[in-house]
């Protein structure tokens, strides 16, 4: 990540280091030994000799000669990495009729891609398709959105993802209700968690600042709620999706339902 290789193990280092001072070693001691200099003096300066040139000299050197084979390891688990599949959200819009997704599914195998989850929102015009998908680690945004467009795709938007997509949406959304029906105040942070998208202040009752409304494909979508005012929120560059927002809808119901119940005595 910081352009700089992992340091080498010990044994690769150390062999390397030998590799490169053992042909100096071998040419110093053979110039030293042959003087008539005094054998404590020998001594010395075969030390000093040795010192310099593996500070100066070997060790540099072999960072430079033999970096191929010092970060072997690292470069094999580098490779890896870069060769790992991806994962990717991808939306579009297909025509509801027969064949439309076995098409978009021939694109993305040009790509040797997988698709993990889909789920299908009706929309006017045909349905939104929206997917998990799993792309080799070399394959780009362009050219995901290139083969859905191939496939029949309108108006197709991807995204990087982590393994937390193939979360279970279900299960996620009745934890969120879960703590709406503990803490309904909670309600504005739990529809951004569930929705991903960002509260937009400044909406709520009283509010001079009208949020425009979203219809299918809009980025701004506005919940009504009796109790908190109406809160908006945002996802930029991802629309929600008639889904979307009814399960937002439903939460807001919930919540308004726990504060106007009577406390239980």
């Amino acid at each position: 990540m910081c352009g700089q290789m992992p340091e080498p193990t010990k044994t690769r280092l150390t062999l390397a280091n030998i590799a490169v001072m053992l042909p100096i070693e071998l040419l110093v001691h053979a110039a030293v030994v042959g003087t008539h200099l005094p054998y404590v003096a020998k001594v010395m300066v075969l030390t000093m000799t040795a010192t310099i040139l593996v500070i100066w000299v070997a060790e540099p050197s072999a960072a430079r000669m033999l970096r191929g084979w010092l970060h072997a390891p690292a470069l094999r688990h580098r490779k890896r990495l870069v060769a790992a599949p991806a994962l990717w959200r991808a939306r579009t819009v297909l025509k509801d009729r027969p064949g439309s997704l076995q098409k978009l599914t021939q694109a993305l195998a040009g790509l040797d891609t997988n698709i993990l989850s889909i789920h299908v929102h009706p929309v006017a015009g045909g349905v939104l398709d929206e997917f998990v998908l799993s792309a080799p680690g070399d394959v780009r945004e362009a050219e995901l959105l290139r083969a859905l467009r191939a496939g029949g795709g309108a108006d197709p938007h991807v995204w990087p993802t982590t393994a937390l997509a193939m979360a279970d949406g279900q299960t996620g959304a009745l934890s969120l209700a879960a703590r709406i029906a503990a803490s309904p105040e909670e309600l504005p942070l739990a529809v951004a968690e569930l929705l991903r998208a960002r509260i937009v202040t400044g909406t709520g009752a009283g509010s001079a600042d009208v949020a425009p409304p979203a219809g299918p494909g809009g980025t701004v979508l506005r919940i009504p709620t009796a109790w908190h005012g109406p809160i908006t929120f945002s996802r930029p560059g991802e629309p929600f999706t008639p889904a979307e927002s009814a399960r937002a809808h439903r939460l807001a119901e919930l919540a308004e339902i726990v504060a106007h119940r009577p406390a239980a005595h």
